[in-house]
């Protein structure tokens, strides 16, 4: 599940996270999901991500639930290039195998649900292979711009905390992985810890 290289981004800071626990047996129907959030804990801090259901419904009911599942839970962000995006939520990445990094899902796949939200900094998008009905459970975070992503992609989310944690993740050492030629695996695992539901109940 690849995407096309894009533009050089800008640096922003964000301020310093605490995350409070999720409850895991929440019913998911019960949220309200334009004001639920996930925290992204990594060894280099949390990133919080805001949703847009108004624009992929079906995207951020998936995420979220994968969130509360503890399917991203000791994952790593296997694909990092700076300007352009970091992208994790491969559960083979669980495994000690990397040359399949990337190539992992939660065992189904998603309709794309492509909108009119832009491929910029901070946007939350689902990765997919050629097929555009192909996502399941790898995201990326978008560093930079990407503008020939936008309507191609299911953006379904932006960070609302943790655009300092985007930059130090995006600035990593990376090396080719794979076997591919592309120079973007981590030379050392930026580990997604826990993915964290905060969770806003309907009626509040």
């Amino acid at each position: 599940m690849e995407l096309q290289f894009s533009l050089p981004g800008f640096d922003v800071k964000s301020p310093t996270l605490k995350v409070v626990p999720d409850v895991r047996d929440v019913d998911l129907g019960s949220l309200e999901l334009t004001k639920t959030k996930v925290a992204l804990v990594t060894d280099f801090g949390t990133m919080v991500i805001g949703f847009r259901p108004d624009k992929a419904p079906k995207t951020v009911e998936n995420f979220v639930k994968l969130a509360q599942s503890g399917f991203y839970d000791g994952t790593y962000f296997h694909r990092v290039i700076k300007g352009f995006m970091i992208q994790g939520g491969d559960p083979n990445t669980k495994d000690d195998n990397p040359a399949n990094d990337g190539q992992g899902d939660p065992g189904y796949k998603i309709d794309a649900e492509f909108n009119d939200m832009k491929h910029e900094r901070g946007v939350l998008s689902m990765a997919r292979s050629n097929d555009p009905n192909s996502a399941g459970s790898q995201f990326f975070v978008m560093h930079g711009l990407a503008p020939h992503l936008d309507n191609n992609y299911t953006a379904f989310g932006k960070l609302t905390d943790g655009l300092d944690v985007l930059d130090r993740i995006a600035n990593v050492d990376v090396a080719r992985g794979g076997g591919g030629m592309e120079v973007s695996s981590p030379v050392e695992k930026v580990w997604l810890r826990r993915a964290i539901v905060l969770p806003v109940m309907k009626g509040n």
